[in-house]
């Protein structure tokens, strides 16, 4: 499951995340607004309350900074990757 929470604050995330280029990306994912949906690590619902989220994320600016490098994409096949 990927029930998404992005947080605020660097410290309180469990994965560093930074949006790149789809040649350069670890994981391809797909956003969905149906929680039955995200049944993969690829497959996100972001939530509003922390407690109901699988991963806590914190979006970068900078690659250096990140755990994973990621790539939307738009159609749900194409989504691969694991955290």
């Amino acid at each position: 499951m990927a029930k998404i929470y992005v947080t605020d604050k660097e410290y309180k995330a469990d994965v560093k995340v930074c949006e790149v280029k789809d040649h350069k990306a670890a994981m391809k994912y797909w956003v969905t607004d149906k929680e039955y949906k995200a049944k993969d690590d690829c497959k996100w619902c972001y939530v509003k309350q922390e407690y109901k989220a699988d991963k806590k994320i914190w979006w970068t600016d900078k690659e250096y900074k990140a755990d994973l490098k990621v790539c939307e994409v738009t159609q749900e096949y194409k989504a691969k990757g694991k955290f």
